[in-house]
């Protein structure tokens, strides 16, 4: 089970070690995926249909299916599978509308206004992992936020299934977001056709999506080869749990493996205030795992995971903060008093009855959120993802006789004669 660390015999060195995840020291996944976006950006649909042979086991006729193919195979669920997803529409919705404010206008001094309008990105690309889980609420996740924002052009790529298809739950949540189109196309693949345009794909302006390291990978490179922003660095998932003498180890078991059955590469972190919360952990984590359909993943993700025992919650954040994870469990009574403790984390999940699943799928906040320690400087998706804020200013003859001179005085020290006269000329 979770190989155990003592939080006071760790080096500097040997915490910077655990903290660390998702390397390619060998630039065996750079390499790989570089050959990808270059074949991609040269021969466009042609290798598109050609990897998702290769990699997909799917001979595709065409790279889309669109609302009719999508509305036949969204009526293939039930009606209590339709109504969740609606649930979690709303939620998501609900949640995500509240993050669209209008600023108001400054005067910094009398005559001079300023202010922030928000503007929608025109073109963004959705990535939808496949692999061995199908993530309808991933497309909830990132469409809505879109939708509120009002992006003109939302593009949808996932991997095709041996259908040749996609599953009636992804084909329903683009009903729900009015998506007419998606792209049958998975991995570094549809990154590269999102951020250089193929003939069937459009190029767009903004690449979103979580993935596994060949994703992730290739988002990084093609923000620096091409004109095209991304969400985040969002690759492998994880969690991390704080649990003390109030948890319930069937709890914090169930909520590292949530986490452990996503791949192989997930990555599930303990930290408990004694070595006998991390026993109890264990030994339910056995338990619970004979019994789990995705056990055999699950337990490789577990494999690559630890628990740490602290002395207490505070050491306990101290460890969390370094390791900035992307999901934060506090399975304690006395989550209140740490908040303003937690300074790197995606998303946090307070007290003993709020399980990160919750969050996966329909509280309502966002579950695409940064990992390998990027919550250290980025945040989740959220609206203010999908739209850019124009600075405005305006300038009354009282405003340029207040803010004249001392634009001219800035600019004659930094030796910008022109801008000086571009005052002064008005003056």
């Amino acid at each position: 089970m979770l190989q155990q660390y003592s939080f006071n015999s760790l080096t500097a060195v040997d915490i910077e070690q655990l903290v660390t995840r998702n390397t390619d020291a060998t630039h065996a996944i750079q390499n790989a995926v570089s050959q990808i976006i270059d074949d991609v950006r040269q021969r466009g649909d042609q290798s598109l249909r050609e990897l998702a042979l290769k990699f997909d086991k799917v001979a595709l006729e065409k790279l889309y299916l669109e609302k009719e193919d999508i509305q036949a195979l969204a009526s293939t669920i039930t009606r209590d599978q339709q109504r969740a997803l609606e649930i979690a529409f709303q939620n998501i919705h609900k949640f995500h509308s509240s993050q669209l404010r209008r600023e108001r206008v400054v005067e910094t001094m009398p005559g001079v206004a300023c202010w922030r309008e928000v503007r929608p990105i025109e073109k963004v690309g959705l990535y939808i992992p496949g692999g061995s889980a199908v993530l309808p609420s991933t497309l909830l996740m990132l469409g809505v936020p879109a939708r509120i924002a009002g992006c003109k052009e939302i593009v949808v790529c996932s991997p095709p299934q041996q259908t040749g298809k996609i599953n009636g739950f992804v084909a329903y949540c683009l009903q729900l977001l009015k998506i007419e189109k998606i792209y049958l196309v998975g991995g570094a693949q549809a990154v590269a056709a999102m951020a250089y345009g193929t003939e069937s794909i459009p190029k767009v302006d903004k690449i979103f999506g979580p993935g596994n390291q060949f994703v992730t990978k290739a988002k990084s490179m093609v923000q620096s080869m091409v004109n095209v922003s991304i969400d985040m660095p969002a690759g492998p998932s994880e969690v991390l749990v704080v649990a003390d003498h109030s948890a319930q180890p069937t709890f914090v078991a169930a909520d590292l493996l949530a986490q452990a059955e996503h791949g192989p590469d997930s990555q599930a972190v303990l930290v408990a205030t004694s070595a006998d919360i991390i026993q109890r952990v264990n030994d339910e984590l056995q338990k619970q795992l004979d019994v789990l359909p995705r056990a055999e993943i699950a337990n490789m993700a577990l494999k690559n995971s630890y628990a740490i025992e602290v002395t207490d919650l505070h050491e306990a954040l101290d460890f969390s903060n370094r390791y900035a994870p992307e999901h934060l469990i506090l399975e304690t009574d006395e989550w209140k008093s740490l908040l303003p403790r937690i300074t790197n984390a995606g998303s946090v999940f307070l007290g003993h009855l709020t399980p990160e699943s919750a969050g996966d799928y329909a509280s309502g906040t966002n579950h695409t959120l940064p990992t390998s320690g990027y919550a250290r400087s980025y945040s989740g998706v959220s609206v203010d993802s999908f739209v850019k804020k124009i600075t405005f200013q305006h300038i009354s003859r009282d405003g340029l006789l207040h803010i004249g001179s001392t634009v001219e005085t800035l600019a004659e020290l930094e030796g910008l004669h022109a801008h000086k006269n571009a005052i002064t000329i008005r003056r």
